[in-house]
């Protein structure tokens, strides 16, 4: 899977933390830890892509 899918995965299921929705790069940083120790390289590409969202922000 590449950075940009998983980018746009992230992108697809907000999650809500409260009232205010998280940023994507939170989501995607989230979702890296989480899967850190299922799935090593899907964690990896998971905080390319919210490294890669930040880099688009800028």
């Amino acid at each position: 899977m590449s950075s940009f899918t998983t980018f746009l995965n992230g992108l697809r299921q907000p999650r809500l933390t409260g009232r205010v929705a998280s940023s994507p790069p939170r989501q995607l940083l989230e979702r890296a830890d989480a899967r850190a120790g299922q799935d090593p390289h899907q964690a990896s590409e998971l905080r390319q892509a919210a490294l890669d969202w930040l880099r688009v922000v800028r």
